[in-house]
C-alpha cells in the first residue's frame, strides 16, 4: 500500500482486515466512525482522514492499485446510515 501505513486515523488496521471497506472523509462533513453507503462501492466505515479530503470529497480504500484505477475518479453519492 504505497502512501499508506495500513492503519487509519481511527485505528482500523487494513493489513489485518484487507476486506474492510473504509473511506477517508472530512470529519466536519461525515463524522468518523459513521457507517455509510457509497454508490458503486457499497457499505463502508468512515474511518480515515486525509490532507486532500476537504468538504464533500471522500477517498475510498481499495485493495490494489488496479482496483483503484478500475473504479476511477468520479462524482458519487454517499449516504450516512448511522
Amino acid at each position: 500500500m504505497p502512501g499508506c501505513s495500513g492503519v487509519t486515523a481511527t485505528g482500523i488496521d487494513l493489513n489485518a482486515n484487507p476486506n474492510q471497506k473504509v473511506i477517508a472523509v472530512d470529519p466536519s462533513v461525515i463524522p468518523l466512525g459513521s457507517r455509510v453507503h457509497v454508490e458503486g462501492y457499497g457499505e463502508a466505515i468512515a474511518g480515515d482522514t486525509g490532507g486532500a479530503i476537504n468538504g464533500n470529497k471522500v477517498d475510498l480504500y481499495m485493495q490494489s492499485h488496479d482496483d483503484a484505477i478500475a473504479f476511477g475518479r468520479k462524482t458519487i453519492s454517499v449516504t450516512i446510515l448511522d
